[in-house]
């Protein structure tokens, strides 16, 4: 049994607090993990809101790279020392999706068997069933995806990042939207999943990539990870503008990356006939979208959801940290703020305000007194 720090909501909307926790000794296919960075992502929020039920307390945290410390019985996947990417789709190989040869859609994904827990013995549940605001967590061994590459120790907050939000934008257009090169791309919202998808679209190969949003700041990040038109929609119809862009006709391939009605509602008239939208925002409960038929089919092309971007790991992690070693992929760009353990329920008000792409906690910048938060030059807002 380890005795660690992790961040913990005890209950709906009430401050986050880092406390002691007790990660047991992986059993039969759990990986023990030394974490090194976790992000902090909109979900782990959605946690403390009551928005993925009321499970508490939740180990929050999730999106994460760090060092396999210990493997229990049968586990081959990885070995102690790797260096890993945590993820929350480990694939079963048994479930109908997998036997269908679609892993990425796994229904069956595996967890750790064993409960973290506080100190007098509460049961832990933690965020996506990985829970890595800590400074140790518990895994299935599926859920680390071994990092080949050689990298420099402030390189892994970047491809932490992987681990979640930035692979949902980049599996997005890349695996759901199957982007060809040379086509268009429209991205409506561009906060950090928004702009991983513009990032996606520029690897990919598309010609003309329309940003759109509200916000100048995050217009111009949009440019920077390669958008290489701007719509600003409080000035200007996006649907107008986009179409203008792109020859009268629409984007070939429209994401949406807010799920809002209204947002949904620009991305499908912003599509080219037979153009593909793409719902990576994600919408509210009870969130409706009303459409006349005859515009459904008239239009053709396809309307699908991105679960985790269609990812999966053990695929595409390796290929984009490859990318991002040879300079095609801007993963440190999306690293706003380096902070600790102690600063996520600061982040999270951060994040609300759209200030950053990703606070990102370093736990070796954990528990020092007064430790100020390290902003990454050039991290757009």
């Amino acid at each position: 049994m380890h005795k660690v720090k992790g961040v913990v909501s005890r209950g709906r909307n009430q401050p986050v607090s880092v406390e002691t926790i007790l990660v047991p000794d992986p059993g039969p296919g759990e990986v023990l993990v030394d974490v090194l960075t976790c992000g902090v992502c909109q979900t782990d929020h959605h946690y403390v809101e009551g928005g993925v039920g009321d499970d508490y307390p939740f180990l929050l945290g999730h999106e994460s790279a760090g060092v396999v410390s210990a493997v229990g019985e049968g586990v081959t996947e990885v070995a102690v020392g790797d260096h890993v990417i945590l993820n929350w789709r480990a694939v079963c190989g048994q479930c109908r999706a997998c036997k269908k040869g679609r892993p990425w859609y796994c229904f069956d994904t595996a967890n750790a068997t064993q409960r973290m827990t506080l100190e007098d013995g509460t049961e832990l549940t933690p965020a996506l069933g990985i829970g890595s605001f800590a400074e140790k967590t518990l895994v299935a061994a599926g859920q680390c995806t071994r990092i080949e590459a050689e990298l420099a120790p402030e390189q892994y907050a970047a491809v932490g990042l992987l681990g979640c939000g930035v692979m949902a934008g980049i599996g997005a257009v890349l695996n759901t939207g199957a982007l060809q090169r040379g086509e268009s791309v429209a991205v409506i919202g561009c906060g950090g999943v928004g702009a991983a998808a513009i990032a996606g679209a520029a690897l990919g190969g598309a010609t003309t990539i329309v940003a759109v949003d509200l916000d100048d700041d995050k217009l111009a990040t949009a440019r920077r990870f390669g958008a290489t038109h701007t719509v600003d929609s409080r000035r200007e119809d996006p649907v107008a503008a986009i179409r203008e862009l792109t020859g009268g006709h629409g984007a070939d391939l429209v994401i949406d990356a807010v799920g809002i009605a209204p947002t949904f509602a620009q991305a499908f008239e912003a599509r080219d006939l037979a153009g593909r939208l793409v719902l990576v925002g994600v919408p509210a409960p009870g969130t409706t979208w009303e459409a006349p038929l005859d515009q459904v089919f008239g239009h053709g092309g396809s309307i699908r959801s991105a679960w985790y971007g269609d990812t999966l790991p053990s695929r595409d992690f390796p290929m984009l940290v490859d990318q991002y070693l040879l300079g095609r992929l801007d993963l440190d760009g999306f690293v706003t703020e380096r902070i600790g353990l102690e600063d996520v329920d600061e982040a999270f008000a951060r994040m609300r305000t759209g200030a950053v792409l990703r606070s990102v906690v370093e736990i070796a910048r954990s528990g020092t007194a007064g430790a100020e938060r390290s902003e990454t030059a050039g991290a757009a807002r």
